[in-house]
């Protein structure tokens, strides 16, 4: 009778411990499933938050490259900008504007210029195709850019089929007059390489002259850079009034130069809004020791 009392108080105190027990499982349980449901809470946090900051990391990536790309279109347009300008200012000229100087205007007490035009131009210009005709001066004024550029000299502009180039400036050159010179008798001999669509040859009246000038930039939109005073117009009509295949310089260009290259002397001549004047013919250079 004892043992069937302990043994059943013992059952009763066992069952009492397996519900203890199960209690706690069923604790343990909801603690692990409460746990796991936090992990996935969690992680899906973590995963939306890692997806927020792979789409930023694109798109800044992606702001970069574009800013990169237009920083560097930016460079491009201003290069071709400054190109473009130097095709039609002297350097030294386009910086100075690019430095917003307002008013660009010097005095040179002596440069040299030179005059070029070719013979019966307008004889030519009837009887020759537009596009031919662009060809033939592109490709003639493109020889003689290079020359300039061989010479150190400065192409200021053309004038229909008229070149005008200077030697001293914006720049000083002490050898300017003797570059002009130099670059007049090369373009004698350069004309020779072209001729006319039925091949007929093409002739230059090539003037020159020294003196003092004035020079400046015009216009606001279209820049030119040009020169004014007596030595342009002498320049000029040293040319107009000259003759085919022929370089017809002042005595001022005859005295700097009579040492250094062969001259004929023309004579004295009515030179258009002048009056007299004595010129000469340059022919070549001297071989002088």
């Amino acid at each position: 009778m004892t043992e069937t009392v302990s043994t059943e108080s013992r059952e009763a105190k066992l069952l009492v411990e397996m519900e203890c027990l199960r209690q706690e499982i069923q604790q343990l349980q909801q603690a692990n499933s409460d746990l796991e449901i936090a992990l996935q809470t969690t992680t899906e946090h973590g995963d939306l938050i890692q997806g927020q900051l792979h789409e930023l990391n694109q798109r800044l990536h992606a702001e970069i490259a574009e800013r990169k790309a237009t920083e560097e279109e930016l460079r491009r347009q201003r290069l071709m900008a400054e190109r473009l300008l130097l095709n039609i200012l002297p350097q030294p000229i386009a910086e100075r504007l690019k430095r917003r100087q307002n008013t660009i205007a010097d005095s040179f007490t002596e440069v040299t210029v030179l005059f070029a035009d070719i013979v019966n131009f307008t004889a030519l210009s009837t009887h020759t195709s537009p596009t031919e005709l662009v060809e033939l001066l592109n490709n003639i004024f493109s020889a003689f850019d290079e020359l300039a550029d061989w010479y150190g000299l400065e192409k200021i502009k053309t004038i229909g089929d008229a070149y005008m180039v200077v030697g001293g400036l914006p720049q000083p050159k002490p050898d300017g007059v003797e570059a002009i010179a130099n670059m007049g008798l090369d373009i004698l001999q350069e004309i020779k390489r072209f001729h006319t669509p039925d091949r007929q040859p093409i002739e230059l009246r090539i003037g020159i002259h020294t003196g003092s000038v004035v020079a400046g930039v015009i216009g606001t939109r279209k820049f030119s850079y040009d020169l004014w005073g007596d030595t342009v117009n002498i320049a000029n009509r040293m040319e107009s009034q000259g003759e085919a295949g022929a370089i017809q310089v002042t005595e001022t260009v005859y005295n700097r130069l009579k040492l250094q290259y062969q001259f004929k002397k023309r004579g004295t001549i009515d030179i258009k809004g002048k009056g007299l004047m004595t010129t000469y013919w340059l022919e070549s250079r001297l071989n002088v020791v």
